[in-house]
């Protein structure tokens, strides 16, 4: 399925991104890398081309230009981070063939954090967010304004991010699902495990993106 690479305005500069467009897509999903990735990923690369197939939108950008990545204070700024994707959010909303369509949000690590964040601020224009090993409790105060229904993916061996996410759960304004991988670690590396994670996230996303089509 072929992707349309782009680049988002950002004061005199520019973010790059590929957004893929299945037929008679359902919803969009915008994705939000974690700390030292891009929007090349080849784990988020993998759980958008499930989330395709399944006939969604995908939108894989990165937060940072080649040149804020090498400031290292930026990659965990999430008041910036978040910034950076409600730009985004806005540019795509004015894109031909994805501008109608319901919003879903999938952070990763760092990157759920920015996710929520900009949801808190956001409010209706984002439908439902799904974090895979995130760090939400980096959002800080605007969890608690956090309304569309989020999917917390943790690895079972990953105790240290369980705990926090169950903490941040507790803060978040809507409805929220805390699901837990048996045997993965942080980063999902494990046979099968990354397979998990997007069928929980596919399965979520089509169901609370269909229900605001």
């Amino acid at each position: 399925m072929a992707g349309e690479i782009v680049q988002i305005p950002l004061n005199g500069t520019s973010l790059d991104g590929e957004l893929v467009i299945p037929d008679r897509a359902e919803g969009l999903v915008i994705f939000v890398h974690g700390s030292g990735s891009s929007r090349l990923s080849p784990r988020n690369n993998y759980v958008a081309r499930v989330l395709q197939e399944a006939g969604m939108a995908t939108f894989l950008f990165d937060l940072l230009t080649a040149s804020e990545d090498q400031v290292y204070a930026n990659r965990f700024d999430i008041p910036l981070l978040s910034q950076r994707l409600i730009t985004v959010v806005h540019w795509v909303r004015g894109k031909n063939g994805v501008r109608d369509l319901p919003l879903g949000l999938f952070g990763a690590s760092t990157g759920a954090a920015a996710a929520l964040r900009a949801t808190a601020e956001l409010g209706e224009t984002v439908d439902t967010v799904v974090s895979r090993g995130g760090r939400p409790d980096l959002a800080g105060e605007p969890l608690a304004r956090v309304r569309a229904p989020v999917l917390l993916i943790v690895g079972g061996l990953d105790q240290v991010v369980i705990d926090l996410n169950q903490e941040a759960a507790k803060e978040l304004a809507g409805e929220s699902h805390l699901e837990i991988v048996p045997g993965a670690t942080h980063l999902f590396e494990e046979e099968g495990k990354l397979e998990r994670v997007a069928e929980l996230a596919s399965r979520w996303l089509k169901t609370h993106l269909a229900a605001s089509f």
